[in-house]
């Protein structure tokens, strides 16, 4: 197949390093202790030695809460511009591959880390049942600062494609169904009638959410379901920007909502600009039907 004219900047591209990215802060205990915590990994640091998880080799140059936000001293270039340049072409979607990660170590706390960039490959036009579109393959190379030279501590090799979606018209997909047992049946047929419904204990009187055969408190298994106010407090929240899953709308905010009753759970955010979600800020929950047969409970500001 000829390729376009076009294509020959995108392939002059490849083989391209671009310059370092710098992490924010040194190795450290108490980013490893959180990691894994997220990641239900027991020991933080092994053997006493300081040493910590080498899964965590991209979180150290990370940037943090706001995009692009490197630390001084960190490229300005755009390793993404290959991407770019493919992207004015039409192939404007963009799905990932695969990402692989290499270790040549433990990491030690005190090192300080950076990264460098290089396109290592545009493959041939590809026709999927996504689209038509090239495979794109992006290697980071991972570097600890040394005084006697830095050193390679790492690679994590990052592919995507970017392609022209197909011209048939995408089926419509549906919200996945929750799935539904004995003990959350109850909770699922309140929302179809409007009510927030909570498990509660008969023999001691706790809240509990997600529903459970047995109270976590005093392990009876007799229980009840109150019906909640409705009114809530945002506890915390996330904003899922990527990937972008159909049928949701992006940025997707996701609630851990404190119920005025005292028991949390997790819901989606609606009506609100995610940039002005403040922990504490009033909502107030609502019913949401989806295809038919599903209805969600969801929460938005409360009224003033």
């Amino acid at each position: 197949m000829v390729e376009q004219d076009w294509m020959t900047e995108v392939r002059a591209l490849v083989g391209k390093e671009y310059g370092r990215v710098y992490a924010w802060d040194p190795v450290n205990a108490p980013m490893a202790r959180q990691w894994c915590e997220v990641m239900g990994v027991a020991h933080p640091v092994h053997g006493g030695e300081g040493l910590v998880p080498p899964a965590m080799l991209q979180v150290w140059c990370m940037e943090g809460l706001h995009q692009n936000n490197y630390p001084p001293g960190s490229t300005k270039e755009n390793p993404y511009e290959a991407l770019q340049l493919i992207e004015a072409q039409g192939y404007g979607s963009v799905v990932a591959v695969n990402s692989e990660l290499e270790f040549a170590r433990y990491l030690r706390e005190g090192e300080k880390l950076y990264y460098t960039t290089r396109l290592d490959a545009v493959g041939e036009e590809k026709t999927t049942g996504l689209g038509t579109g090239f495979f794109v393959t992006l290697v980071m190379t991972y570097f600890s600062q040394r005084e006697d030279g830095d050193e390679q501590v790492g690679t994590l090799l990052f592919r995507v494609f970017k392609f022209r979606p197909a011209s048939a018209p995408a089926p419509k997909v549906k919200r996945p169904m929750p799935g539904v047992s004995d003990d959350t049946r109850f909770f699922w047929e309140g929302a179809r009638q409007g009510k927030l419904l909570i498990q509660c204990c008969k023999a001691c009187a706790s809240l509990r959410h997600p529903p459970g055969p047995v109270c976590p408190d005093c392990h009876s298994f007799e229980w009840d379901a109150l019906e909640a106010s409705g009114r809530a407090t945002l506890y915390s929240f996330v904003v899922m920007h990527y990937p972008e899953v159909a049928p949701f709308d992006h940025p997707n905010p996701i609630g851990l909502v404190e119920l005025e009753e005292g028991t949390r759970l997790v819901a989606q955010l609606v009506g609100v600009d995610p940039a002005k979600l403040e922990i504490g800020q009033q909502l107030e929950v609502e019913f949401q039907q989806f295809d038919g047969d599903l209805t969600l409970p969801q929460f938005r500001p409360a009224a003033a």
